[in-house]
């Protein structure tokens, strides 16, 4: 069998077949967008799948392109392709268009879990849609769905034939519909994951305000609806009851804008209805948290402190001190029993040793109890370590600083400063022994304050009559040693100002520094590290702050290391400051408004300051004068200071022969002078230009004459 015999074989049992497989049309039904066509061509590979009509109602053909098909009949459509495609194709009559299957293009928009557009069955319904597009969200809102017909939307209730499985409560679908579901006003305006437990727990009302509000410690607070029948017990039962911590005493109910108290428990101790309160359409019902209250009363005794149960008891006639404190568990093992106190209700205090009591060698019997009286059981301190509370402090003195045991220290008029020195350890090696602080306080008025120099007391071996009378009170302050200015500046707080003295500027180690009244000014210098490459050693600054008649020196101390005069020296105090400026210091140290600026032909142009007793010849000295090529007949001053953009010319030269200040011009700070070169001037310019002309004639001579 030929390969023409097999194929017209199986055309005939295409065409036999095909009325079965293709979809059954009346001839007058038109073709939608959506719907899925079935061309036969023998020979035509390219036409054996079937083709879709697309969302504009066209199908695309292999070499013809797009073809406008819906809303035609399959006989229009097969006339249409008979005319399009006998430009490119041969074997036309045997041409054939089915309608292999109808189609719905729909589109499901909104609250559902894959929006989008989908191909449906031509019988889909509402709920097929929904399925395609992966269902509903939590949250969509059933009875308010849009069916979108081109620009005709018509809403429907979805919700409704969930509930009776009626299907004529749902639009019929068309090709190209749109499908939208709407969210849930209930869901809120921000996207958070939605719990329809959450709904169903909040109350069986939304929205009206007709609704009772139920909030505060109970388990399921929300809206519900009202009903005539229903108290606030059934409402508190449809709330999930109270809580643990509900103050069932003090419910609020609002009603019809009226507050009142309810007491839970009043009501379920006497099970008398009056008690209810009327529920209205809109009331409101809160309860509170249970709080702690105080407790008062006519019969109540306090009891405090290291106790197993401290509070308030009510105390009955005949309680006694022992019957109280067992009441509240007894002492704990911190209670300082010995020193137990009782605070009557007039305010006067009873001291009471328990353990003296307990032990037979205190005669003093327990106190009686009344009413409002409180109990006081004190902690006793670690017995690892001295109490305290066993030395007063009229007997005390408080030793501090840097000494190795500082502490609180029993005191005796038989003692001295060096005994509660030496009972304390005596100082460590920081300490600053030259200045020991000591704090006496007075009967009357401020405490009174002592500087005690502990190294000369002993340098100079000078009897114990000479050392500071201390009395019980006082309290001895012994500093540190400053650290090194250079290592840690943190110490520097631990020195007082009138120990110090100040050095800034151009030395090693700037700081503050330890100072007394033995060492010199070389001493400070030294331990500053010395003063630096770049210092101004001429021009040396002391500020004398204690020293009213000289308060700033000036030293030369080049001068001193050039003659050794010892006299050179200032004498420094503590609170002084020493300050060593640099030899050059920067432009920007000074201001443009304090100088004047010297520009030009002068030996050293650049800024110089200045001030109203100076002139233009003071200024050119102090620039070192004008070059030899200076063009000083047209010297040009600009001020900038009082008069914007106006320059004066100033000829020196007349100036210094008839030598009339008067013509000098008025310079102030922010000055600007420029003295030209001789060059510059018009008569040079002029000069040049001619021996130029001359030299070029002469030239063109010689080069005649050649």
């Amino acid at each position: 069998m030929n390969i023409f015999k097999l194929t017209k074989l199986l055309l005939l049992m295409f065409l036999m077949l095909m009325p079965f497989t293709a979809h059954s049309e009346t001839p007058q039904y038109k073709v939608q967008k959506g719907d899925l066509l079935q061309i036969f061509l023998p020979g035509e590979k390219a036409f054996a799948e079937p083709f879709d009509v697309d969302r504009q109602g066209r199908i695309i053909l292999p070499e013809i392109g797009a073809l406008q098909v819906s809303e035609m009949s399959v006989a229009e459509i097969q006339e249409l392709l008979s005319i399009e495609l006998a430009k490119a194709f041969l074997d036309l009559p045997n041409l054939k268009v089915y309608l292999l299957k109808k189609q719905l293009i729909i589109s499901v928009r909104g609250y559902v879990k894959q929006p989008g557009e989908f191909t449906l069955q031509s019988d889909a319904s509402i709920q097929l849609a929904i399925h395609a597009a992966g269902g509903l969200r939590t949250g969509a809102q059933l009875d308010r769905l849009q069916l979108i017909r081109g620009k005709q939307i018509s809403i429907f209730n979805y919700k409704k034939y969930l509930d009776s499985g009626d299907s004529a409560l749902l639009p019929k679908l068309q090709s190209m519909d749109a499908l939208f579901i709407p969210a849930s006003p209930m869901t809120g305006n921000v996207e958070v994951e939605f719990n329809p437990a959450d709904l169903a727990n909040a109350g069986d009302s939304a929205n009206d305000s007709q609704a009772i509000k139920v909030f505060g410690e109970v388990n399921r607070p929300g809206s519900f609806a009202y009903r005539k029948s229903m108290d606030i017990v059934d409402l508190l039962m449809a709330s999930g009851g109270v809580t643990r911590y509900a103050g069932v005493e003090k419910i609020r109910v609002i009603t019809q804008g009226t507050p009142a108290l309810f007491n839970l428990k009043e009501y379920l101790d006497s099970g008398d209805q009056k008690h209810l309160p009327k529920m209205q359409p809109g009331s409101t019902i809160f309860i509170p948290k249970q709080e702690e209250e105080i407790k008062t009363g006519a019969h109540m005794v306090y009891v405090m402190g290291e106790v197993a149960k401290p509070g308030a008891y009510e105390s009955k006639n005949g309680a006694s001190f022992m019957d109280i404190l067992a009441n509240a568990g007894g002492p704990t093992r911190f209670a300082e029993s010995r020193q137990i106190r009782i605070i009557k209700a007039d305010n006067s205090i009873v001291n009471f040793d328990l353990s003296a009591y307990t032990e037979g060698t205190n005669a003093m019997k327990p106190p009686h109890i009344f009413a409002g009286d409180a109990i006081f059981v004190p902690e006793k301190t670690d017995m690892n370590e001295k109490s305290w509370l066993k030395v007063t402090p009229n007997r005390a003195v408080r030793v501090l600083g840097s000494v190795v045991r500082p502490g609180r220290i029993e005191w005796s008029d038989e003692m001295s400063l060096l005994d509660l020195l030496a009972h304390v350890g005596g100082p460590t090696q920081r300490a600053d022994t030259n200045n020991i602080e000591i704090v006496i306080p007075q009967s009357y008025g401020k405490p009174q304050v002592h500087n005690f120099d502990l190294n000369a007391f002993i340098k100079n071996g000078r009897p114990d009559s000479d050392l500071p009378e201390i009395k019980a009170g006082s309290t001895i302050m012994v500093q540190d040693l400053p650290q090194d200015p250079s290592d840690n500046k943190a110490q520097w707080v631990r020195q007082s100002a009138e120990k110090s003295i100040y050095i800034f500027g151009q030395v090693g180690a700037p700081g503050r520094y330890m100072f007394s009244d033995e060492m010199s000014f070389l001493d400070i210098l030294s331990a500053a590290d010395g003063p630096t490459d770049k210092a101004d050693l001429r021009n040396i600054r002391i500020n004398h702050r204690n020293k009213r008649s000289q308060p700033v020196s000036k030293l030369d101390l080049a001068l001193y290391f050039e003659t050794g005069d010892d006299t050179i020296l200032p004498l420094v105090r503590t609170g002084d400051t020493i300050y060593i400026p640099e030899k050059n210091r920067l432009w920007l140290d000074q201001t443009k408004e304090s100088t004047v600026r010297v520009l030009g032909a002068v030996n050293k142009p650049g800024r110089y300051r200045f001030d109203d007793t100076m002139t233009l010849l003071d200024l050119l000295a102090e620039a070192g004068g004008t070059k030899g090529e200076a063009y000083i007949e047209n010297i040009t001053v600009v001020n900038m200071s009082c008069c914007r953009d106006q320059a004066r010319s100033f000829n020196l030269s007349d100036f210094s022969r008839n030598a009339k200040f008067s013509d000098l011009p008025v310079l102030r700070a922010g000055d600007t002078v420029y003295i030209p070169f001789r060059s510059e001037s018009g008569y040079e310019k002029f000069r040049k230009g001619l021996t130029d002309v001359i030299q070029a004639v002469a030239l063109g001579a010689l080069i005649g004459l050649l």
